[in-house]
This record gives structure tokens, C-alpha cells and sequence, in this order.
């Protein structure tokens, strides 16, 4: 049922039936029984809807208009400790023959002495409401407008030499769950976003960069000209990069990539990795990793959170989390079948998608805010590196050495100097995560959020 067509002008609610999940629902309780019938000890459903549009433009004109929409299911089956699961987007499949592949493929898949469904003391019995659909999705129309907006702001910045493209997007998605132990659930989330690139310079000293805002809400976006304006600001700003010679200094992280800080504990402390024992930080647990004064808290039920939703993919009632609590490492990452390998309880991190197993992961993440506003954390700095962009992904969770190519701007006397290229920036996770300072600009614009940061004594490898 999944297709890619030009979008049509309207919305995206023109489509009938876009906000009622009852069919899925029901189709994702007739798996569940017909597994059981099939010879299933357990069994769970999850549908998933997707719909979206977008435009593209370049120069002012319309490069593409998109709109894609898609019903997919999926179903897993227990035979004692043997799961399997099948999946489709043929929501008009028959679901007795798919409960039947799913049983079959089940009896013959190896004993997996962990895993089994949720359960059933922790499924969530309410839902919260967390405003997480926007009743008015915008027109074609209304994300042409907004893509317009966004490349002409950037274009009328002195400095700018060109648009490498600009676009708008809205969208809606959702999960139906149904289990064989009890739980039925559904949600919906819709998405906005507007972006825009800049080039600035000419020839081969030009430089490229980029800005965007997505929300759930589209009153909760910034201005396209905000957009516009912002990609091309940071576009001028890398013109007539430098290079620097390999030393080891303080090393700022813009709050667009320190987010990423978080993503590497994350993986560090997902319980898959803890009980593979391929974690650099398998037995830290409740050890002092950061500052007394950092805390690092997951929070699935943020009002209109980028990643909100009020179960996870097992059913498992959610609530907010700190992972890192006054700089102690306080928990895993972990799904029902983690916890069970691990010894623990899942404390409701599941993540799924049609085709697979459950999984554990983060939702709304962020590191708290610290006191110092940006300027005063790097004030005392004589010579350093701020870093805006970070290219490539050399980060060994097994070890945690951590080696990235970077770029940004050098720090003289306390002051952004000039922009830098072509560097690595390399150091311990254990080492950056212990002199790691918070400022105190902490905005929730990201799925994954923090504060600009600061880490001490980073090795700078240049020219």
C-alpha cells in the first residue's frame, strides 16, 4: 500500500480516513488472534501509518513536490522461547495466513532464552495526552510559500553567492500496538520542518551551510526568514578557512552538534551493548562519569516532544528518566528482553518497527543547562576550538577513543577569531565526559539537546 505521488493541493487531512487508526487497530487484533489460533503462546501487532508531503526549491523554482503514504504491519510470535516475526504493507492481507507463516518460521528459529512480550504488571493503563498533533497541517501551497521565504532570506544576505536549496515538509505518523497479553494502544504525531543551505564565496573558496526548524506544532517552528537568514549567516561566517597546526586545547562544542556528546553515552549504555559486553562503560554503573552538577534526562512524555509518545513499542507504560543524575550513571537503556538478559526490569525504552524485534532506545534526551552564559565559558580560553560541524563517526563504543573530523572557528583571548577546516579532534569518552562544562543556553530544538559545551584538553590534529 505504499506509494510516492505529487502532491495535490490541500492538506494533508484531505485524505479520508488519515486520523482513523480503527482499521489498523482492528486489523492488528485479528494477527493477534489468528497466532493464537495458529499455535502462538504470545504474540504481538504493530501498524504503522506515514504519511507526508514536501516541497523542494532552488532559485525559486520548484525542484519537487512530494507526497508519499504508507500503511505497514507487523506481527511477532512466540513458540515457547522461539520468536519470529513477518511483516507487510498489504493491509487487506489475509491475516490467517500470515499468522501461520509467522507460527512456522517460529518452531523452527533457535531458543532465545530471553525473549517473550512485557510484562503485563507494567503496560501502560492510561495515556497522556501530550498534544502531539497539529489539527492543521499546511497546504502545498503554504510549504511553497515557506520554502520561498526561507532561500530569498538567505540569498539577500551580503556575502551569499547562491542557494543550494530550500524546502518545507509536513507530515503525520503513527503506531497502533496490540498484544496477546491485553494491551491495545495508538497514537499520532505530526511533523513540520523548514530548512534552507547557503553558499557563500566563489569559486573554490566557497563555502557551504545550512539551517532548519522542525516541530510538531507549526507554531512552535521559527520563521522561514529566521531560517534563511541563519544558513546564510553561518555560510559567510566560513569563508577563508585556516588551517592550524596539531596541539591540544579546550574544545567548545556549538549546541547544533553537542547533542552528539549524549548520543555516544546513549549507545554506551544501551543494555544490548551491556550484556554483549561491548561497552567501554559495562561495569560504571552508578560511578560519577560527569560533573555533580550535570544531569542527562530522557523524557518520553514532553509536551509536543519531537519524540514524544505515551507507550513504548512493547506496550510498557513510559515516564521521564535521568540517566546521568548529579554526573552518576544511574541506569541502562533497556527493553523487556535486555532487562531480562541483564537481570533488571525494563523501564519502558522499547523501540520497534515492523519488520523487527523490539529494541531499546532514547526518546526527548537532554543535558541540563549549567550557569555560564557561552561567552563567559570560553572568556579565559588564549587559544582553542569551537566546533560547529563534526564529520564522520570514528567513535569506538568498545574503547571509547573518540577521533571526528571537525570545523568551526579558532578561539584567541576568549574571542571567535577565524574559521578553521580540516581538522580531527580526538580524545577518551571517559576524559571528555569527566571535564565536559554545560553553558547555559540549553533550547529544545533538536530530538537530542544540549547546552554549548566544553571540554578540556582535547588533542587538535591539523596541518
Amino acid at each position: 500500500m505504499s506509494q510516492s505521488t505529487t502532491a495535490s493541493r490541500g492538506t494533508l487531512s484531505d485524505k479520508t480516513g488519515l486520523l482513523d487508526q480503527s482499521a489498523l487497530t482492528e486489523l492488528a487484533q485479528r494477527l493477534v488472534e489468528a497466532a493464537k489460533r495458529a499455535g502462538a503462546d504470545a504474540a504481538d501487532a504493530v501498524a504503522v501509518r506515514g504519511v507526508s508531503q514536501s516541497v523542494e526549491i532552488r532559485d525559486g523554482n520548484v525542484e519537487a513536490s512530494e507526497r508519499s503514504e504508507g500503511d505497514d504491519v507487523g506481527l511477532r510470535v512466540l513458540v515457547g522461547r522461539r520468536q519470529a516475526v513477518v511483516s507487510t504493507n498489504d493491509i487487506a492481507a489475509d491475516a490467517a495466513a500470515l499468522a501461520e507463516r509467522a507460527v512456522a518460521m517460529a518452531r523452527i528459529a533457535p531458543d532465545d532464552p530471553y525473549a517473550g512480550l512485557a510484562d503485563p504488571a507494567l503496560l501502560a493503563k492510561t495515556f497522556p495526552e501530550l498534544d502531539l498533533l497539529d489539527p492543521h497541517l499546511p497546504s502545498v501551497d503554504e510549504l511553497e510559500r515557506r520554502a520561498h521565504e526561507a532561500e530569498a532570506a538567505g540569498l539577500a544576505v551580503n556575502g551569499v553567492s547562491k542557494s543550494d536549496g530550500a524546502g518545507a515538509s509536513a507530515g503525520i505518523g503513527g503506531m497502533v500496538l496490540v498484544t496477546s497479553t491485553g494491551f491495545c494502544g495508538a497514537y499520532l504525531r505530526s511533523s513540520q520542518g523548514i530548512s534552507m543551505t547557503a553558499i557563500a564565496g566563489e569559486g573554490t573558496g566557497m563555502e557551504r551551510d545550512y539551517d532548519f526548524t522542525s516541530a510538531i506544532h507549526a507554531s512552535d517552528l521559527a520563521t522561514p526568514e529566521s531560517v534563511g537568514k541563519g544558513a546564510a549567516a553561518r555560510a559567510v561566517a566560513r569563508i577563508n578557512p585556516r588551517k592550524v597546526a596539531t596541539t591540544k586545547v579546550p574544545v567548545v562544542f556549538d549546541p547544533r552538534v553537542a547533542g552528539s556528546l549524549v548520543g555516544h553515552l546513549m549507545g554506551a549504555i544501551n543494555g544490548a551493548s551491556i550484556a554483549r559486553k561491548t561497552s567501554f562503560l559495562k561495569d560504571r554503573m552508578g560511578q560519577q562519569l560527569f560533573d555533580k552538577a550535570i544531569s542527562i534526562i530522557d523524557d518520553p512524555l514532553r509536551l509536543r516532544g519531537l519524540r514524544s509518545q505515551p507507550f513504548d513499542a512493547e506496550g510498557v507504560a513510559v515516564k521521564p528518566l535521568a540517566f546521568i543524575e548529579n554526573g552518576v550513571l544511574t541506569s541502562w537503556v533497556l527493553d523487556s528482553t535486555t532487562a531480562r538478559e541483564l537481570g533488571l526490569v525494563t523501564n519502558g525504552r522499547a523501540h520497534r518497527g515492523v519488520s523487527s524485534s523490539p529494541s531499546p532506545g532514547g526518546y526527548n534526551l537532554h543535558m541540563t543547562a549549567g550557569k555560564l552564559s557561552p561567552a563567559e565559558l570560553i572568556a579565559d580560553i588564549k587559544s582553542g576550538f569551537y566546533v560547529t560541524e563534526l564529520i564522520g563517526s570514528g567513535v569506538n563504543g568498545v574503547t571509547g577513543d573518540y577521533s571526528r573530523g571537525a570545523s568551526g572557528f579558532w578561539i584567541e583571548n576568549g574571542q571567535i577569531a577565524y574559521p578553521v577546516s580540516e581538522v580531527t579532534i580526538a580524545g577518551h569518552l571517559l576524559d571528555i565526559f569527566k571535564s565536559l562544562t554545560p553553558a547555559n543556553d540549553l533550547v529544545f530544538k533538536y530530538g537530542v539537546n544540549a547546552p554549548t559545551l566544553r571540554i578540556e584538553g582535547l588533542t587538535i590534529a591539523g596541518r
